[in-house]
């Protein structure tokens, strides 16, 4: 059986908006997320835009605006009534 990369993506994008948090300022605020997700999905995620390159020591990546517009979208479509 071949998993769905796209479906898979779309799950992991949805619940780094279930665990995302904004901070800094308003003019330097930026939405982040924990990556405890799969390493090839976020990988998957910020080649195409959605994240920020997730390689690094913080335990946090970085949602860009369209990221966050489609994280808040799929978490809705995926998990809400």
């Amino acid at each position: 059986m071949k998993p769905n990369n796209d479906r898979i993506d779309d799950a992991v994008l949805a619940l780094l908006h279930l665990t995302s948090f904004t901070e800094g300022s308003k003019e330097l605020q930026v939405t982040r997320a924990w990556k405890g997700h799969d390493w090839d999905a976020l990988g998957r995620l910020h080649e195409k835009g959605l994240i920020h390159d997730p390689v690094g020591k913080a335990e946090s990546v970085v949602l860009t605006e369209e990221g966050c517009k489609q994280a808040e979208q799929l978490f809705r479509r995926l998990f809400c009534k």
